[in-house]
């Protein structure tokens, strides 16, 4: 059966039918594997890597002579009694041996952690790193990742990652298997260096830095290598294709921990802001200097409270453009420190992601704008946080309070008044059986001032990483209400979601239903009034040919089908024959798309193009190619082609980046789309439906990037992207320098300069000129005293 007959079969069949045939199989697929994996976690035997099973490595005691140098010339090299002599490689074969041996020895006294590390390699001047900076991906360079578990919960932890030119990369241990949560940053320092043998890496964490399970003597701990050119991967523990390094459930165990002491767990930050602006053609310069503070205290060794005062958040990066040819909102992430520190606390629900439902999205305070692409910051007066752990609870809450601002710009034209808002959230997670958990959560405030804005709500996630023996498995529900003043319907959302996230086999079924009347103030919310059905399968093998490394066959599907059933708003196919990953690092794949839009309304796919609201049905062909990271020169290629609505585009997105050293990166991006379809006259408004006259009207839209990375060292980077958007001929650089003149204390200088190329207002030739629009330049210094 072809993808439009199965979608028109769908769209007939009756409400009642489809709820269920669908929910029957749904229930089935619940029931019977959660059934098997809570019979397997009540077996010893299945439960997530017993502690006798575990691989042990024993803490040497850290004297207070020890340098960090990155240089294998101290003592402590040579006195350490205990040591992980070596790994098991993960890929390309499980379970064997490394090319080159990884050497790991762990000190720790009351006050720190400390890390060495010997990566041999046979060839060292092969090693692939460039990059220096905070925070940067180093998912495709040499590296090392450190994963502990402080709480030994098995589901809970800290990753460090450092690569040879060292690189720094901190985050906190994900949920479901997800990418590691970056938003988490903690003052720690490393130091690499590398000769004839290989590398080295010294890294040293401050107890002040982390949250633990007080009077614990073993931690769970894990490391994993990974050699870039040969596309290896090896492990301590947990040495399986279908796990991930940063799965507590199967690390290592970190023994013979002293008595950690965190002091009075007192961190003041003051930070001192001035910040110069043009705000205009014509317009007086501004300059304003002010004081911000950041003070943290740990409650409990694993539970921490956070106040900001006159919060500024001048070192923020800029959000990067993209082409928007739907009619739906565009998700930008959270890119503010305060708002990130603490952030994994508050994920709730399984299933939940920027193309359906993010119940808390924190962008929604402090910001505010016509969409999500363009919004203006509204100053916050203060704010509160708490987060951590009490015992097997998860706790986090948020109160934040901002100014009233009379006439903020959100455009050229457009002005409001802002009152003064307090907004929230709450999140609570309890911790049951070995992986899973039980939790809710709550909102409330409204950035307009709308009254009785709230949401709440409750989820619970079985997982297990022993399912069938050693397979991850998951399965979730979780339900949501709110209400607001301008609000009517149903005010309900609810989902489900079952998944087996394997290496092999990667399969899971979602179903979302978001009510009519379901749009919480501080969350993202693609569109309500639907039921959505998404479904997913990947078939992953790795064939041991001499040239490829693995093949990701993928058949997905996800329906927007109307609250009852009914008939579908919208759909999308994935069929993906050829996503093969070659021995080189290189990449490519093709995919076919069918889709599908009955857009309730008329809406505008681009500037001046109105398209009518009907049945659309279309097909898009996909190819793309990506050159392999550990080259100075790569980059990637993406060609979309084939109908769109009731005509055609053709869409080209490109990456090159050129990285001579690791002194130097830069990156040019490019979007670039054209199409034609039948779309509305310019003055419809005249005509009365279903009386609409179409013509056929052509688009193109581009967009332009280029960045640039100065890394004079680990503590020391400058970085600078300029974009330019070609639909409203917007011009803009952001441009950073970020000095870590010590591990506590950080110096930011930023650049922003913006134009807009346009015909000039009363112009006779139509012919568009460059007018400047405005620039900045904060300068912020900060430094945290530790108590």
């Amino acid at each position: 059966m072809d993808c439009k007959n199965l979608v028109n079969r769908i769209g007939a069949m009756g409400a009642m039918d489809v709820e269920r045939q669908v929910l029957r199989g749904l229930v089935l697929a619940l029931l019977l594997p959660w059934t098997a994996a809570v019979q397997a976690q009540s077996d010893e035997e299945d439960a997530p890597l017993p502690m006798s099973e575990r691989p042990v490595l024993r803490a040497n005691p850290l004297t207070s002579g020890f340098s960090l140098d990155g240089q294998r010339g101290d003592p402590a090299w040579r006195d350490a009694t205990d040591s992980i002599p070596d790994l098991t490689t993960v890929e390309p074969d499980e379970g064997e041996v490394p090319a080159a041996p990884t050497i790991i020895k762990v000190f720790a006294n009351p006050d720190e952690i400390v890390v060495l590390a010997w990566c041999r390699d046979r060839e060292p001047e092969r090693i692939v790193s460039f990059s220096k900076a905070r925070d940067s991906n180093l998912d495709e360079e040499d590296h090392l990742t450190i994963v502990f578990d402080t709480f030994m919960d098995s589901r809970s932890g800290y990753v460090f990652r450092v690569n040879p030119s060292g690189a720094r990369f901190d985050g906190l241990v994900p949920r479901h298997a997800d990418e590691v949560n970056s938003s988490w940053d903690a003052i720690w320092e490393a130091k690499t260096s590398r000769d004839e043998t290989g590398w080295y890496a010294e890294i040293r964490i401050p107890v002040k830095s982390l949250s633990f399970e007080k009077g614990l003597e073993t931690w769970g701990f894990n490391i994993e290598r990974r050699v870039e050119r040969l596309l290896e991967v090896s492990r301590w523990s947990g040495v399986s294709l279908d796990y991930e390094v940063t799965q507590p459930s199967r690390a290592g165990l970190l023994s013979g921990l002293p008595h950690l002491d965190y002091g009075l767990g007192l961190s003041v930050r003051p930070a001192f802001v001035t910040n110069t602006r043009n705000p205009g053609p014509g317009k007086d310069i501004d300059f304003d200097a002010d004081v911000a503070l950041d003070v943290t205290q740990k409650v409990t060794s694993n539970l921490l409270a956070a106040l900001t005062v006159n919060t500024d958040f001048a070192e923020t990066e800029v959000d990067v453009r993209q082409i928007n040819l739907t009619r739906f909102e565009i998700f930008f992430p959270e890119k503010r420190s305060f708002f990130l520190e603490g952030s994994d606390i508050f994920e709730f629900g399984v299933g939940l992601d920027e193309e359906s439902l993010v119940p808390f999205h924190s962008r929604r305070i402090g910001l505010i704008g016509l969409n999500e692409e363009e919004q203006s910051e509204v100053p916050i007066n203060a704010g509160g946080k708490i987060n951590g752990r009490l015992g097997n609870t998860n706790l986090g809450a948020l109160v934040v309070n901002t100014r009233k601002t009379d006439s903020l710009q959100l455009d050229e034209t457009v002005f409001v008044n802002v009152p003064q808002t307090t907004m929230g959230a709450f999140r609570v997670s309890q911790n049951v059986l070995d992986e899973s958990s039980v939790g809710v959560i709550a909102t409330f405030g409204d950035q307009q001032n709308r009254s009785n804005s709230w949401m709440a709500g409750a989820d619970f996630t079985f997982e297990t990483s022993s399912f069938r023996g050693e397979k991850n498995f998951l399965v979730g529900a979780w339900g949501l209400l709110n209400d607001r003043e301008d609000l009517n319907g149903d005010k309900s959302a609810w989902g489900a979601r079952v998944d087996y996230p394997n290496d092999l086999w990667d399969i899971n079924l979602t179903s979302t239903r978001i009510g009519d009347g379901f749009d919480p103030s501080l969350s993202f919310l693609v569109r309500n009034n639907v039921h959505i059905w998404d479904f997913g399968m990947e078939f992953n093998p790795r064939p041991q040919w001499p040239w490829v490394r693995q093949m990701f066959h993928e058949l997905s599907f996800q329906f927007f089908n109307k609250l009852d059933n009914s008939a579908w708003e919208s759909y999308s196919f994935t069929i993906k024959p050829i996503d093969w990953l070659l021995e080189s690092g290189d990449k490519f794949d093709i995919s076919i798309e069918p889709e599908g839009d009955r857009p309730p309304e008329i809406f505008e796919i681009s500037a001046d193009t109105d398209m009518l609201n009907r049945s659309y049905e279309w097909v898009r062909y996909v190819f793309g190619a990506r050159a392999a990271e550990r080259r100075s020169l790569s980059g990637e290629v993406r060609l979309e082609t084939g109908t769109y609505y009731n005509g055609d585009m053709n869409a080209l997105e490109a990456r090159l980046t050129w990285k001579p050293s690791a002194l130097l990166a830069l990156e040019a991006t490019g979007e670039w789309a054209r199409g034609e379809v039948q779309a509305l006259i310019d003055d419809y408004d005249d005509y009365v439906p279903p009386r609409y006259d179409l013509v056929e009207k052509s688009f193109k839209e581009q967009v332009f990037g280029f960045r640039l990375n100065l890394n004079f060292s680990s503590d020391l980077q400058f970085s600078s992207l300029t974009q330019y958007d070609t639909e409203g001929g917007e011009f803009g650089t952001n441009n950073r320098l970020r000095w870590t003149f010590d591990p506590l204390g950080d110096l930011f200088v930023v650049f922003n300069h913006n134009e807009v190329r346009e015909v000039p207002f009363g112009s006779t030739t139509g012919k568009k000129e460059w007018r400047f629009v405005s620039n900045e330049l904060p300068i912020k210094v900060q430094y945290a005293l530790r108590f």
